[in-house]
């Protein structure tokens, strides 16, 4: 405890907990579990994200004007999409007009979902004085490398004959011609930021289609079509705008969300930053951290994959710049992530239990797991 203060300092910096908690949720139940176990303990709230489900009531909980647009799914089914505005900065979360858990009620189609709804998002947000756009990138249940977007902006993607390519990342198997004369000039003005949660190229072993596909229902054959699909569309993409396949392909964070970010950026401009830093900075994690007691941070599931950029593995980083330990709770654990990073990790569930029954007790389990942590940690004066 810091010298002259009273009462212990914690910090709980999470991460949604995908199907049952908000990161707002988790880190709420997290405070009440602190209080519990250290009555008085001054408790800050720093909800997390890295761009993938959930991000935007990350940054809602900061600011910002919720809007709601009528856009179609991955699919093309009618559906609402919640995005943010404050002052000419929209933040759009992608998974709100792609998302993966909006079409899970039906048979996936990898090689035909698209992110045309998500254009219309964009549009709207244009339509609303929008010049600076965030997009948040992750969750994804689309492998088109944006191009459905691109089309809803006025990009036009043409086969052979001149006409336009079928819709979704098989689609582009056919592209021979793209043209941007067409690109909406507020897009075009625009300055844009992808927010992305893995730093996956485009095309490859590592790419959107051989690492991702499969999560999104494609089978081995499919994933090869995308992969193909996908290295045409940025060989297409790169001679039309007079640039290196590569700085479109193999620019860490392309093959985010089945690439969204890779040829739209090369037309705008715009950054790729990695998700959980991006997220720290806007949260100002690293001031919140100053003389912490204890920082407690987790997610649905700890795994290898958090030590890669996503939020615990950010806060992870950011406890050992402010000297203050850290511990990760978690819906489950892998225990060879928790001992490659040097952290103690919980799980929240207290014995055999299926996924449904910690999914519906998440906040009481996590609440649970953060009193029993801040009892050995911030032991009573």
């Amino acid at each position: 405890m810091t010298a002259g203060r009273q009462q212990p300092r914690a910090v709980v910096a999470f991460d949604a907990f995908k199907g049952s908690l908000t990161a707002l949720e988790a880190c709420e139940a997290a405070a009440r579990g602190i209080r519990a176990a250290a009555p008085g303990a001054d408790v800050a709230l720093v909800p997390m994200a890295d761009g993938g489900e959930g991000s935007l009531d990350a940054v809602l909980t900061r600011g910002g004007e919720e809007r709601v647009t009528s856009t179609v799914d991955a699919l093309g089914r009618p559906a609402l999409a919640r995005w943010a505005l404050e002052g000419t900065h929209a933040v759009i979360e992608l998974a709100q007009a792609a998302g993966l858990p909006q079409v899970e009620d039906v048979p996936l189609a990898p090689l035909a979902a698209s992110t045309v709804g998500l254009g219309a998002v964009v549009l709207d947000a244009l339509e609303r004085g929008a010049d600076e756009l965030t997009l948040l990138l992750g969750g994804s249940a689309t492998t088109d490398g944006g191009a459905g977007l691109l089309t809803a902006l006025g990009v036009q993607l043409l086969d052979a004959s001149g006409r336009p390519v079928r819709t979704g990342g098989g689609g582009l198997g056919s592209l021979e011609h793209l043209d941007a004369t067409g690109l909406d000039a507020r897009a075009r003005a625009a300055r844009w930021r992808f927010v992305t949660d893995v730093d996956a190229p485009l095309t490859g072993p590592g790419g959107a289609a051989a690492v991702f596909g499969p999560q999104k229902g494609a089978s081995g054959d499919d994933v090869a079509v995308l992969d193909a699909a996908l290295e045409r569309f940025a060989r297409v993409a790169a001679s039309a705008l007079g640039v290196d396949v590569a700085a479109i392909a193999d620019v860490p964070g392309a093959g985010a969300a089945g690439g969204v970010a890779s040829v739209l950026r090369a037309l705008t401009g715009g950054e790729i930053v990695p998700g959980g830093a991006w997220f720290a900075e806007l949260a100002g994690l690293d001031a919140a951290l100053g003389g912490a007691d204890l920082v407690l941070t987790g997610e649905g599931r700890f795994d290898g994959q958090s030590a890669l950029g996503k939020v615990v593995s950010v806060v992870h980083a950011a406890a050992r710049r402010a000297g203050a330990p850290l511990a990760v709770i978690a819906g489950s654990v892998d225990t060879a992530a928790a001992s490659s990073m040097g952290v103690p990790a919980l799980s929240i569930a207290p014995g055999p239990a299926s996924l449904d029954e910690l999914q519906r007790d998440a906040a009481s389990l996590v609440e649970a797991a953060a009193a029993t942590v801040a009892r050995l940690a911030l032991p009573p004066r």
